[in-house]
């Protein structure tokens, strides 16, 4: 049986590991399916205006049977129904993205972003995050003006005026660092952990579980890997933008490496409130077609075999 596992440059883990070969010596038959790959039509959910592919292609031939993303597409998943079960987390990636402004705005505080253009990698942890933020500031999503931006081209939008706050990471934030002094509005750490996080789909879990523990091994070495080589692994992305007819910067690439964590950990109680606790925002906020509870999506043997991986046992 093939096992397609979904990557794209986001997640710096299975981005690495579809370039290394590692998952391939342990399970032979494997296909990659890049998510950049999608037509547009499937990208997006056009009620809510959130990105489907990260779950819907779980459930669809042709699609993939494990995925890592960020925060936010395992909760739009559930809502639409998807039976989707957790496989992991990363720990905090807090030092990631932050919500900024120009130092010379007029914009002070979360508060001030009434009215204002805020962008966003929509659909993304970066939604979590102003949704957070705004709810610290005692605002909804109706108050502002969310402007979908890529993770990337949302720093340029905010240097020539077309936006007026975004929720930056980096590499993107240092060629904006760069350019201009930044206001940081909130950071990630005030509001949420922000992990990376890897989910399937319980059928596959339950029907495939020993290609399931090869996988969640598989990553735990490439991830090792990347830890100790974060320049070697930082040339994957780069290599990869520059062959799109991109423009990137190999050190920007390290230090972004660098400050991010790497590993698998099985699902904590607190990474399963901040996921409920987005679930209730983004529902509140006319953002999902209906509440979910996010603990039914757990399977505590998933979670028994990340520990595993992490102090050697055999996958």
């Amino acid at each position: 049986m093939s096992v397609r596992v979904g990557y794209f440059p986001h997640n710096n883990s299975l981005f690495v590991l579809r370039h290394r070969g590692i998952l391939e010596r342990r399970l032979p038959d494997v296909e990659w399916v890049d998510l950049r790959s999608l037509p547009p039509s499937e990208r997006v959910d056009p009620k809510t205006g959130l990105p489907s592919l990260h779950s819907d292609w779980l459930f669809t031939d042709g699609g993939y049977d494990f995925i890592g993303t960020g925060f936010t597409p395992p909760v739009t998943g559930l809502a639409n129904g998807r039976d989707l079960v957790y496989v992991g987390i990363s720990g905090p990636r807090v030092e990631n993205g932050r919500l900024v402004t120009e130092a010379n705005s007029d914009i002070r505080t979360v508060a001030d972003l009434k009215g204002k253009r805020v962008g966003i990698a929509h659909g993304s942890w970066q939604t979590t995050l102003l949704l957070f933020a705004l709810e610290k500031a005692g605002l909804g999503w109706s108050d502002i003006e969310p402007i979908d931006t890529d993770v990337r081209d949302g720093g340029a939008a905010l240097l020539n005026g077309d936006l007026d706050a975004w929720v930056g990471a980096y590499p993107g934030l240092t060629t904006v660092e760069a350019a201009t002094e930044l206001r940081t509005l909130i950071d990630t750490e005030s509001v949420f952990s922000h992990p990376s996080l890897w989910f399937t789909r319980r059928d596959f879990a339950v029907d495939n579980r020993a290609a399931l523990e090869v996988i969640i091994a598989a990553l735990q070495e490439s991830d090792a890997w990347i830890a100790a080589n974060p320049r070697e692994a930082a040339a994957y992305f780069v290599d990869d933008i520059l062959t799109r007819g991109g423009t990137a910067d190999l050190d920007a690439w390290e230090a972004a490496l660098r400050g991010r964590p790497f590993g698998v950990n099985a699902v904590s109680e607190e990474f399963l409130d901040e996921q409920q606790h987005a679930a209730d925002l983004l529902a509140a906020n006319g953002l999902l077609p209906r509440a979910v509870q996010v603990r039914a999506a757990v399977l505590p043997w998933i979670g028994a075999a990340v520990e595993a991986t992490k102090t050697g046992a055999p996958a």
